[in-house]
């Protein structure tokens, strides 16, 4: 089962933070049908590689894949941009993802690539970094949209945002390296940051 979680998680990640661009997230909030098309192309066709098999569950798994990530991201589309609703969303879809794993839960023994024991490990890889520099991002832009950080982010320097990603990454980093305790530095650098912005 957590095999089959892990490779849903990365073609989620894949599908939310890496291929889709800001304009296609727009076009979905307005709900334009060709935007939903594409990013759901993407995620099938992300998930049919992942999991390729060929037995019946294979297609009912895509299919619930399909119909409940349509649901949800319609869902969000009549929800405002805040933090809140960007949690909301996510969770939907692990929730999905993990119900779906509960009932198909061989579904990544009887996978093509289920002989590679290595290819989990890399899918929750590539997926924690995304949720963590991606997701991460997102989140604090979120939580900082109306607040007077968020007003002052938005008018500094572009290379904030680069330092951002660099932060979030370095992040990801020490928990691999399994080095939290020095994430706090790196917060409260943040933090002084966000400061002399504000001056």
């Amino acid at each position: 089962m957590i095999e089959t979680f892990t490779a849903l998680l990365f073609t989620h990640t894949l599908t939310d933070f890496a291929f889709q661009s800001d304009r296609m997230a727009h076009r979905k909030a307005k709900r334009e049908i060709t935007a939903f098309a594409s990013h759901l192309a993407i995620l099938l066709g992300l998930s049919a590689v992942a999991l390729l098999q060929f037995s019946t569950g294979f297609l009912i798994a895509l299919a619930l894949v399909f119909a409940s990530h349509l649901l949800i991201d319609f869902a969000k589309s009549f929800a405002p941009p805040t933090l809140k609703s960007f949690v909301f969303d996510q969770a939907a879809h692990l929730i999905s993802y993990a119900f779906i794993a509960a009932w198909f839960s061989d579904l990544w023994a009887q996978a093509l690539w289920s002989d590679h024991k290595w290819i989990p490990g890399v899918f929750a890889l590539i997926a924690g970094s995304f949720i963590t520099v991606r997701a991460g991002g997102f989140a604090i832009e979120r939580l900082l949209t109306n607040s007077g950080f968020g007003q002052e982010s938005a008018s500094a320097p572009a290379g904030g945002e680069l330092i951002g990603l660099l932060e979030r990454s370095l992040i990801f980093i020490l928990i691999l390296a399994n080095q939290p305790s020095a994430i706090g530095f790196l917060i409260v650098a943040k933090v002084w940051r966000f400061d002399a912005l504000s001056k």
